[in-house]
């Protein structure tokens, strides 16, 4: 069961954990002040309750996990989300990175390809409160053609390749942040669409994820 009372206790720890993200190098005050408004132990079971501002990754539903924070707002901030941008996230999960990106003013296009995380976040009360953020059930690598393009692109798994398909859904001048490489550390990046619909790549630091699997699983 998941606890959805947001205590004086709980403010208290999500501005320590800001404090921390703050000295681990995350500068954009927007995705801080969206990781201190956003209540993470709502996404994670009551059992989590006293470690949810822990800047540590914790299990979810089928397997998954729910990112570190500072992972979250690495991501975030190498995104630089501006109000109103359609941003494709692949890989739901618990939807907290959704909800970051929402809280920051983006228009959020979310997909799952677990069915149960699907299910399970299409009935959490505390996801009802960000109308921004549309969830679909599918192939990640697939992206959602019929919505784009999109002003940003963000991948919370570690994908193997840079997927074509996700390229080309993207807006000449757009971001993808994308952790790269198969095995146990991926490499992020910042690709940067341009005119001739290549892309400009940089390199960033050296994370840890689920991998980034293509089909979907009822």
């Amino acid at each position: 069961m998941r606890t959805f009372e947001d205590s004086y206790r709980h403010k208290g720890l999500r501005k320590k954990l800001v404090d921390l993200l703050r000295a681990k190098g995350i500068t954009d005050e927007r995705v801080l002040e969206a990781i201190n408004t956003i209540p993470r132990h709502f996404f994670l079971d009551s059992a989590f309750d006293e470690k949810a501002y822990e800047d540590k990754a914790f299990p979810i539903a089928v397997g998954q996990t729910i990112s570190q924070p500072y992972t979250v707002a690495y991501q975030s901030q190498l995104l630089d989300i501006r109000p109103y941008e359609k941003v494709l996230e692949i890989g739901t999960g618990s939807a907290y990175q959704a909800c970051v990106l929402a809280e920051m003013g983006a228009q959020v296009f979310t997909i799952e390809r677990q069915r149960a995380l699907f299910d399970q976040n299409k009935l959490s009360p505390h996801l009802k409160k960000y109308p921004k953020i549309k969830f679909f059930y599918g192939d990640g690598f697939d992206g959602l053609p019929t919505y784009a393009p999109f002003d940003k692109v963000l991948i919370t798994a570690a994908a193997p390749y840079i997927p074509e398909k996700l390229i080309t859904q993207l807006k000449v001048g757009g971001k993808m942040v994308i952790p790269l490489g198969e095995g146990s550390v991926q490499k992020m990046l910042r690709l940067t669409k341009k005119e001739d619909l290549t892309c400009n790549e940089e390199e960033f630091d050296n994370f840890s994820f689920v991998p980034m699997l293509e089909g979907k699983k009822q």
